[in-house]
């Protein structure tokens, strides 16, 4: 039988035999130590996957002290990049029907959405605090109706830089969607934003992302 025992040091213990056993070091080769019956092994505090301290180091906005930086991207090569995003807006049918009638109070909501998806995409780096301000070469917006209760956004943007535009897609999005909610809330307070997610992205190391289609019908991972 062998026990163990912790010394008052945190980092050493002892594995101790009993008087008809044999031991020997467990990965260093050293022998029983018959005259202090026990082996002395250093060991690191045990720190389990997925600890903060691991999860920082994979994050690009944080330095290796963990303090937040805008990531430097000089070194890198001037591609073409693009990235497209989506979203969801669900109302009422009567709320989307004067949408697409162009019957609601404050104008043409859809237009006006897609005026101020583009106005976004351009200030991405103001709203987004570690962004880097890019010189986009073209945002542009679409909108489609895929029920009687939904209007679908979606938003593609293009630079050639050295850094990826999804952000910005993903930015013109978000504010095209809240410019609906915002020029129909005085009829439907009960509209819902949802499902803001990238789609696709190309250019840059990480390579091309297209995210997979979601068959359950459920939201993807």
């Amino acid at each position: 039988m062998v026990a163990l025992r912790v010394s008052e040091n945190p980092a050493t213990v002892c594995l101790v035999r009993d008087q008809r056993s044999r031991l020997y070091g467990i990965g260093s080769g050293r022998p029983f130590d018959e005259r202090t019956k026990c082996i002395r092994m250093r060991f690191r505090p045990f720190r389990p996957a997925g600890t903060m301290d691991d999860a920082m180091s994979r994050l690009s906005h944080f330095d290796s002290r963990g303090a937040s930086w805008m990531v430097d991207v000089s070194e890198k090569g001037v591609t073409l990049r693009t990235a497209k995003a989506s979203g969801l807006v669900r109302m009422r049918a009567e709320t989307l029907r004067l949408v697409r009638d162009r019957e609601v109070a404050k104008g043409d909501v859809i237009e006006v959405a897609r005026l101020a998806g583009i106005m976004a995409a351009k200030r991405t780096a103001d709203l987004i605090p570690l962004a880097h301000p890019l010189p986009l070469d073209a945002v542009s917006l679409s909108f489609d109706f895929p029920d009687e209760t939904s209007i679908a956004v979606e938003a593609e943007a293009r630079v050639t830089g050295r850094t990826g535009v999804e952000m910005e897609a993903l930015v013109a999005v978000s504010v095209a969607a809240l410019t609906i909610y915002d020029m129909c809330k005085s009829v439907d307070r009960g509209m819902v934003v949802e499902q803001v997610r990238l789609e696709e992205k190309s250019g840059g190391r990480s390579g091309h992302f297209v995210r997979r289609p979601d068959v359950s019908g459920d939201s993807p991972d």
